[in-house]
């Protein structure tokens, strides 16, 4: 299968080519938490550079429930027709858009002053950085069901706003995955125990959002392959939860792996001395595609053609690039016109691997930042530099979305 080949999707849509623009955290959003001009601005750069899929950074359900202080919410219509531009924008030069759509759970910085709420009330453990991160409180029932409507809202506001469909993330340790696995989620209701009532709201979310739009609307999940956690989210466990999504109408399963606390997703995090660890979630994807209904897409670490072609020469339908299409957003014209450029940062590798990670973020989203600037991306860039500027951001951020958060209430 060529990597320029379009992709047929169970709902009878298609997409161009393999190539996906997999989800980054921009933390773009304008003063009232929707789309900015700068998103706008760097996504006309992806639309333009050939991606057969574009997929959103997070876009949050739940205004109080942040992953960052700059995210974008989408909860009812009122700023919609800034997230129609957002769309316009992006599928402007025949790429499918999806919305990818999250709640953090207890992945909340403890500096934004709101209640965290998780499947338990376990906090996170990064060592010295824990404390960055409050003790959440157990949802309940009602919570739980709240968050599911939650969900769909957002999907059907994302239609109706001109995406062609949407990404549920159910991985990197936020609350879908906090649900998934048995270090997070210690519930003895229908909620926790077995798989699959660790499963259960997942599963609710995409039977809620299916209904709820029409039929060629995408519905996709991300999950975890493995939380790479002793005791934690298994590959037989993403097996069994793939094999349960595929009755259910999803159009595409992203695999990638990781939280916050074994942050697996980061490229850097992996030995990047041969080819083939560059897709560092392709062995995973193998196995689970023995019981794969639907098309699967790998994601973390690619940047080179070679390795995406390996990726779908090997069965999987999408190779996701994110890294390396925040360094050249025309990365797929390049490759297609049969160039072999690889972008990619520096490589970090500080034992602290949390604050690697938190690192690695921040030089990418420095690349986004100059993008959304229409300025030449510095790939070069020191990460404590980056770091330093991501953090300044982070503050006049939290700031703002303090404010924001007072109004609210006001209202």
């Amino acid at each position: 299968m060529s990597l320029f080949s379009p992709l047929l999707l169970p709902n009878g849509s298609t997409v161009p080519n393999r190539i996906a623009k997999a989800a980054m955290e921009e933390n773009m959003a304008d003063g009232d938490h929707a789309p900015s001009a700068d998103l706008l601005r760097l996504y006309r750069a992806w639309a333009q550079g050939g991606t057969g899929l574009i997929i959103t950074g997070n876009v949050m359900v739940d205004g109080r429930a942040m992953t960052g202080p700059a995210g974008v919410v989408l909860e009812n219509d009122r700023f919609l027709d800034r997230f129609r531009g957002w769309a316009d924008v992006a599928r402007a030069d025949g790429a499918q858009v999806w919305m990818q759509i999250n709640h953090p759970g207890r992945q909340m910085p403890a500096g934004m002053g709101q209640e965290t709420v998780a499947p338990s009330a376990i906090a996170l453990d990064l060592g010295a950085q824990s404390k960055q991160f409050p003790m959440p409180r157990e949802m309940t029932e009602g919570e739980i069901v709240n968050v599911t409507q939650r969900f769909v809202t957002t999907a059907v506001l994302a239609e109706r706003a001109g995406f062609h469909g949407v990404e549920i993330h159910a991985a990197h340790g936020y609350l879908l995955s906090q649900f998934l696995s048995p270090l997070s989620n210690r519930r003895t209701d229908r909620w926790g125990g077995s798989l699959e009532n660790r499963a259960r709201l997942l599963l609710d979310v995409v039977r809620g959002i299916r209904a709820a739009v029409t039929p060629g609307f995408a519905v996709a999940v991300k999950i975890n392959s493995a939380d790479f956690q002793r005791g934690g989210f298994s590959p037989e466990d993403a097996r069994a939860v793939v094999a349960m999504l595929g009755p259910l109408g999803v159009d595409l399963v992203e695999l990638s792996g990781g939280s916050y606390e074994a942050p697996a997703m980061m490229g850097t995090s992996r030995d990047e001395r041969t080819l083939a660890r560059e897709a560092y979630f392709l062995e995973f994807a193998r196995e689970i595609a023995g019981v794969a209904t639907m098309p699967l897409m790998v994601t973390g670490g690619i940047r080179r053609r070679a390795i995406a072609e390996q990726v779908v020469g090997s069965g999987v339908a999408m190779a996701g690039i994110a890294t390396a299409l925040a360094i050249d957003p025309e990365l797929p014209k390049k490759w297609r016109a049969g160039s072999d450029d690889a972008p990619a940062i520096k490589p970090i590798t500080w034992k602290n691997k949390p604050v690697a990670s938190v690192a690695h973020m921040a030089t990418v989203r420095y690349q986004l930042g100059r993008l959304s600037e229409q300025r030449r991306t510095a790939p070069d860039v020191s990460p404590v530099w980056a770091l330093i500027v991501s953090q300044l951001h982070t503050r006049r951020s939290t700031r703002a979305y303090k404010r924001w958060m007072e109004r609210r209430r006001a209202a």
